[in-house]
This record gives C-alpha cells, sequence and structure tokens, in this order.
C-alpha cells in the first residue's frame, strides 16, 4: 500500500518458468498488496513455480488465448480485489520491478493516472540489446502516433505499466483485440477519455529467455497498429464510430 491506495501487480505469463522467480523477488512486497499470476496455457512449469513461490492469486486460461486475452483476465482480477493502483509487470525479467515504487507513487499522489516505463528515455535501448529493426520502427511507430494524436510520448509499445483503478474502470478495455495490439487500444482509450500519461525511463533486459515477438509478428503488429490509430481518428472526427471509445 502506498499513500492509503491498494497497490495490485498484475503479471501476464506465458512459458515463463525460467524467469518468473527472478522476477518476482524482487517485487518490493512492503509495498505491493497482491500480486496476480495469469498462465495463457504455458507449455512449461510456469504454473508449477508459481505455486512454489506462493503467489497468491493465480489463474490459469485452459487454452492459449492470447496477450491482450491474458491482460483482460489480469485486468478483471485486479479490480475484483479493489485495487487502487494496478501494475503490469512481465515475468520474462525484461522490466526491472525496482521501479515499481517509483511508478506507483506518481500514480497514488495524483501526478499522473497513467504512467509507462519507456525503454526509449535515456538512449539506452539499443545499448541494452534491443534490436535494431525493433527499434526502428519503435521510432517509426512513436513518430506516426505523436503526429495524428498530438501528443510527445517517447514510445508506446512498452510492456511496462501503471494505471489508476479509476482508468481501467472508465476504458473499454474488454472489447480490444486478444493479440498484442491490445497495448496500444488501451493508450488509445486513455487519450480518448483525455487521461495525462507520464513516463519514467526503464531499463530493459534482452537475452533469450526474455519474451519478444520476431519479424514477422512485428510486421503484423506494426500494421495494426497502423490501422487502428486511423480508426481511432476516424471515430474522432465522427467519420466512423467505434465502440471501443465510449
Amino acid at each position: 500500500m502506498i499513500h492509503g491506495q491498494k497497490v495490485v501487480v498484475v503479471m501476464p505469463a506465458y512459458n515463463a518458468a525460467r524467469t518468473l522467480a527472478k522476477t518476482y523477488a524482487e517485487i518490493p512486497s512492503e509495498l505491493v498488496d497482491e500480486v496476480i499470476l495469469v498462465d495463457d496455457a504455458s507449455t512449461d512449469e510456469t504454473l508449477t513455480v508459481a505455486r512454489q513461490l506462493g503467489i497468491r492469486h493465480i489463474l490459469a486460461h485452459d487454452m492459449n488465448k492470447g496477450y491482450g486475452a491474458n491482460q483482460k483476465t489480469c485486468y478483471e482480477k485486479a479490480l475484483s480485489l479493489d485495487a487502487d493502483i494496478v501494475i503490469m509487470l512481465h515475468p520474462d525479467y525484461q522490466y526491472t520491478p525496482k521501479l515499481i515504487p517509483s511508478m506507483a507513487d506518481l500514480i497514488a499522489t495524483g501526478v499522473y493516472p497513467v504512467v509507462l516505463g519507456s525503454r526509449i528515455l535515456g538512449k539506452g535501448a539499443m545499448r541494452n540489446g534491443m534490436p535494431g529493426y525493433k527499434y526502428f520502427f519503435n521510432r517509426c511507430l512513436t513518430l506516426f502516433q505523436n503526429i495524428l494524436l498530438n501528443r510527445k510520448l517517447s514510445e508506446y509499445h512498452t510492456g511496462y505499466r501503471a494505471f489508476s483503478a479509476q482508468v481501467l474502470r472508465e476504458i473499454n478495455f474488454r472489447d480490444n483485440s486478444d493479440d498484442f495490439v491490445f497495448d496500444n487500444q488501451v493508450l488509445l482509450q486513455v487519450i480518448h477519455k483525455k487521461y495525462v500519461i507520464g513516463e519514467i525511463s526503464c531499463p530493459a533486459r534482452y537475452f533469450p529467455e526474455a519474451s519478444s515477438i520476431n519479424f514477422s509478428r512485428s510486421c503484423r503488429y506494426g500494421w495494426d497498429i497502423v490501422i487502428n490509430t486511423l480508426r481511432y481518428k476516424l471515430h474522432q472526427w465522427g467519420i466512423r464510430r467505434s465502440g471501443l471509445y465510449r
């Protein structure tokens, strides 16, 4: 708990058996009230490791539903536990849990209702191992969205995110994609509701055990970003309404 607000960390997991323990060990237990792990039908020992660690809230999909669907289950469970602040942390140890107190404090004190852990701030992304093509696409897509959305975010594609529970209650995340573009749709919904998004510099690790999508999936993800951003603008201009932005 921080400033009297309940902090819940959610971990969308898929084949995270080799990195889950390291990630969980660095979660600040003195601040985090609850940890939720949702396993998306992993083929390794993720569930076994989670139970051995004593994670209190473990949910398992009976089939692989996708990254977006995993987050939907995470957020639904967090809201059911009356969370005030919800922080998504990947269990693949790519993002450091040591930033949780800073991200939670920015929300609890009312500075920002949404905080992103940015890999781009500080210019250390490629030094930390981000593949060149990912960095290139990240910068191109971020520039595209900043221009169309009139924003100045350093990146839209980080998986390290903190939300005021109020934000999650007000946006229509349940109707978003079950795939990777879910993350971007959430940010478009946040922007539509006129919430201010804060960013904090976050070093990210790139190593074989860290989850990552391949070049082909990256291209598909990039195209989905373009399509969804244009659809949002059509909604905003009143040309073609979308139920995602109610």
